[in-house]
């Protein structure tokens, strides 16, 4: 999923950070992130939103990318550790 990617504008421009889809301040804060200029890649699980919130109608979605990895699959880990390694 891409919202009105904003990334190269803002103070925060060329920095990459990887958030791991969850509830409480980490995407909130990850939305600051990307509202900053930052490159926000979320990392969802498979199967959908946890919350049933839509991702297209969550507002601390907006201006971030999204990947769906499954972490207990066996090359989950190694690729987001790799996403890890380039933030």
């Amino acid at each position: 999923m891409t919202t009105g990617h904003t990334s190269g504008h803002g103070p925060l421009a060329g920095v990459r950070v990887v958030e791991l889809a969850g509830i409480g301040p980490g995407p909130f804060a990850a939305m600051l992130l990307a509202d900053l200029g930052a490159d926000v890649v979320r990392v969802d699980r498979p199967g959908g939103p946890s919350l049933a919130v839509d991702p297209a109608h969550d507002v601390t979605n907006r201006n971030k990318r999204s990947v769906v990895v499954d972490l207990k699959a066996p090359d989950g880990p190694a690729r987001v550790l790799d996403l890890a390694a380039r933030a």
